[in-house]
């Protein structure tokens, strides 16, 4: 029989799912320029599209209700002098959009209320470029090859260019407040969840993780060794980052990195992906843990979870269309009533955007909170000034997804403190080793030992032996001097009393069932048979029948057998001297009476028994508030 293991997520069924033919972007022009940027963005309410156009550079703002196939004259935004390599959207701004070009500049644009891809025409009928931006921004001395917006802070940009820096620009004076100095191109950055951070990935196949405002090396480390560009995403509100990129064999590969020790390498090494040529573009949802890559070249969208350092296959999306571009719009964005995980886009053919939309299939009709949690709102945390003054946030405001889902207005609330899986991961250790210690003393007395060491037996046979009832008791029996329910009251009143030291005496040595239940059936009892003739042929001799009462508990350790064997033979012998009620008077009333006395160890037996499944019934229960600690842990390394 062979199977394959399955790991339990409530993320495995996720699949992809593209929009009709009518509902995509058709006749569009895109650009073909081999730098390695997205290509298109998108915020929830615009796409915007590198476009392919003579005489400058230019792009595209397509608004996302404005489906289907495209006039074959468009309005652009035209003012660079060369072609456009990135735009980014403001987080805070929806009609905000910077671009970034080949001729060094960086331009910030307002996008205007009434704009219309289709129709947006001036006095005379005639399509209207946007040839005004709103701000310029100039330092860089080469090409500017991306750009992305702070996550908390309004009015904080990123750039990166061919001068090997990587500048931080406060938009409310135009000028650029911090340079990050790299040794060669910077292919690709990303800030952390709050903006403290960035992390930056070079051609000098180098890995550095970036305090902003100080502008120092955090950490640094050997990246991929392939030649061709490499990229760089945040793992959520972590102390985590993703990369993906080539080996020197050009396979592709994801790699998971401390932000803390990045010269120690990944964690757990690379991943391998496939042998294709095209960029592998990363996307993180921090919202559901899931890590989506597209590759540039191929029609395949692979997306994993990431869990405990480990990247969990989930599944792909597959396509005959090969894409060049691919962007994600915001969470906000997303239809939660159809469960809807990520809103995507992808460039097919370099003449059309096919949105795809990435699904759990759940058929209940209220709201997911467990796939949906709070989410950003769109409302800076700080401004800019604050922000370079050195103020601190836990991150981006967040709202809830519920208002979304009921239509209601949304609960601002902050961000929580970034979470160290490094630290998680010793207090799990930590966790795991007191529990273990407990365990190995729970479990010192194993079944296997217990049967293998007649101590514990003993001491239950020397609490018999030298209790002064249990031998008042039999002597009471041999010497035939009570009536019949005068011992049998007696009987019920002294072993009342020896039962309450049995189970007190027992139960700390043993915790499991196993030890009593079968000595009690064990056939043993009838052994003392061949002791009875010998008590009936002298009718009247006493001394003989104490001597096996007292003997029987003391030679136990030759037999070695358990504690209620040793009391029942010289229960059994005293038993079966009394042959026939009508021979003696006396004798008919000794032979309830030991049978009582035998339905009475017998009792204690079942009470001892009872007792030990008690105490393994509380061994299960602390295994499981154990494991119920380690989910809880589980969940916050989620978060």
């Amino acid at each position: 029989m062979s199977g394959k293991f399955v790991r339990a997520s409530k993320y495995r069924h996720v699949f992809g799912q593209p929009a009709k033919k009518e509902l995509s972007y058709e006749n569009l022009k895109i650009t073909k320029n081999a730098w390695d940027s997205n290509i298109i963005q998108a915020n929830g309410k615009y796409l915007s599209v590198n476009w392919d156009a003579s005489g400058g550079g230019a792009f595209a703002v397509i608004p996302v209700n404005e489906v289907g196939k495209a006039p074959d004259t468009v309005p652009l935004f035209r003012g660079h002098k060369g072609p456009v390599l990135d735009t980014a959207f403001n987080p805070f701004n929806k009609q905000q959009i910077a671009s970034c070009s080949d001729d060094g500049k960086i331009l910030l644009w307002d996008i205007p209320e009434d704009f219309s891809f289709h129709k947006y025409l001036d006095e005379d009928d005639n399509i209207k470029d946007i040839t005004e931006p709103t701000k310029i921004l100039s330092g860089h001395t080469r090409k500017v090859g991306h750009i992305e917006f702070h996550p908390a802070a309004e009015n904080v940009l990123a750039s990166s260019s061919l001068d090997y820096s990587v500048k931080i620009w406060n938009l409310e004076t135009g000028k650029a407040e911090i340079t990050l100095q790299h040794k060669d191109l910077v292919t690709s950055f990303a800030f952390n969840y709050n903006g403290s951070l960035l992390a930056t990935t070079s051609r000098d196949k180098k890995l550095r993780i970036w305090d902003i405002r100080s502008g120092k090396i955090i950490s640094e480390g050997p990246g991929h060794t392939g030649a061709k560009p490499s990229r760089v995403v945040w793992l959520g509100n972590t102390d985590r980052i993703a990369t993906t990129g080539f080996d020197r064999l050009s396979d592709r590969q994801i790699g998971i990195w401390d932000i803390n020790n990045i010269e120690k390498g990944p964690i757990d090494g690379f991943l391998i992906i496939d042998s294709s040529s095209g960029v592998l573009i990363p996307y993180f949802d921090p919202s559901n843990s899931i890590l989506y890559i597209a590759g540039k070249g191929d029609g395949n969208i692979r997306y994993y979870e990431y869990e405990n350092d480990i990247l969990y296959d989930l599944s792909q999306y597959s396509s005959t269309d090969p894409q060049r571009g691919f962007a994600v719009a915001p969470k906000s964005s997303v239809n939660v009533k159809e469960n809807e995980l990520i809103k995507s886009y992808k460039t097919v053919l370099d003449n059309l955007i096919e949105p795809i939309s990435f699904i759990v299939p759940r058929r209940s009709e209220l709201f997911q909170d467990d796939i949906y949690p709070d989410c950003p709102s769109g409302e800076p945390a700080l401004s800019a000034s604050e922000w370079f003054g050195g103020k601190e946030v836990n991150g981006p405001l967040l709202m809830s997804m519920e208002a979304i889902y009921e239509g209601t207005a949304p609960i601002i609330r902050e961000s929580t403190p970034s979470v160290s899986i490094s630290a998680v991961k010793e207090e799990v250790k930590k966790v795991e080793e007191k529990p273990k210690v407990e365990i190995k003393k729970s479990e010192t007395p194993k079944p296997v030992s217990i049967e293998s060491s007649p101590a514990p037996p003993k001491k239950v046979d020397e609490l018999l032996a030298s209790s002064e009832q249990v031998n008042k008791l039999l002597n009471k029996v041999v010497d035939q001097s009570d009536d019949e329910d005068d011992v049998q009251q007696d009987d019920k009143d002294e072993w009342e009393e020896v039962k309450k030291p049995e189970i007190i005496s027992t139960i700390p040595s043993r915790e499991t069932p196993k030890v009593e239940t079968p000595k009690v059936e064990t056939p043993k009892i009838e052994t003392p048979k061949v002791v009875t003739p010998k008590i009936e042929t002298p009718k009247v001799v006493t001394p003989k029948v104490e001597t096996p009462v007292v003997k029987t508990p003391v030679d136990t350790p030759k037999v070695e057998e358990p504690k209620t064997e040793t009391l029942e033979p010289a229960v059994s012998t005293a038993k079966e001297a009394s042959p026939a009620p009508s021979t003696s008077p006396v004798k008919t009333a000794g032979a309830p009476t030991l049978k009582a006395t035998v339905e009475k160890l017998h009792s204690i037996v079942e009470n001892l028994e009872s007792h030990i499944l008690k105490l393994t019934e509380a061994g299960l229960e602390k295994d499981e508030r154990l494991k119920s600690l380690e989910d809880k842990i589980e969940q916050l390394l989620k978060k």
